[in-house]
């Protein structure tokens, strides 16, 4: 698969942050694959659609079915689809991993990937927070809530997805497939 990052699209080097995310009661969350951050990742036009812009790139490198909204302000996850998610204005605290989980600042430009089954919830935000939200090619996302009833189907889900083709920024040599691909659950190899 031809990344497109290596033409005029708006990418530019980056600070990678990850972070496992372990159970955590009803949120079966994952302790193999780390949430992968790229801080200000996005060079973002500023005359241009920003949301077309990055779904463009995403799609260009195998994630598709592209959203563009804010995040949701209820714990959530995907128990079929790993998500990932480019922050195109305002900035938010966002909780990964349930009411004991870790917050994060994303800020515009910013990029996180979320592995299959880590919630995820916006507990905070400034400017209006838009992010543009994309799948892997083949995986469409299904929403679970943490109820204890979702758990068990929610489980044998999560197991079953496949790990994605490529990076959904810089394709298939990107940090996102060094890490999950080449070493799942090591997250100390990352350039």
């Amino acid at each position: 698969m031809k990344s497109l990052v290596e033409g005029t699209l708006p990418v530019q080097q980056i600070n990678i942050v990850r972070h496992t995310i372990l159970e955590d009661g009803n949120f079966p969350n994952n302790g193999r694959l780390p949430l992968v951050v790229y801080r200000k990742a996005l060079r973002l036009p500023a005359d241009e659609d920003r949301g077309k812009a990055v779904a463009e790139i995403f799609e260009s490198n195998g994630w598709v079915n592209s959203w563009e909204d804010g995040i949701f302000d209820y714990h959530h996850y995907h128990s079929n689809a790993h998500e990932v998610l480019g922050i195109i204005q305002g900035s938010g605290r966002i909780q990964f991993g349930g009411p004991n989980g870790i917050s994060l600042l994303l800020e515009e430009a910013d990029v996180v990937v979320i592995p299959v089954g880590v919630a995820h919830k916006n507990i905070s935000e400034e400017g209006d927070l838009v992010c543009v939200g994309a799948y892997p090619l083949d995986q469409s996302y299904d929403l679970k809530r943490g109820l204890r009833e979702e758990r068990e189907e929610a489980v044998r889900n999560i197991d079953a997805v496949p790990l994605p083709e490529a990076d959904p920024l810089y394709g298939v040599n990107g940090p996102l497939m060094k890490n999950w691909i080449n070493e799942p659950g090591k997250i100390d190899d990352l350039p």
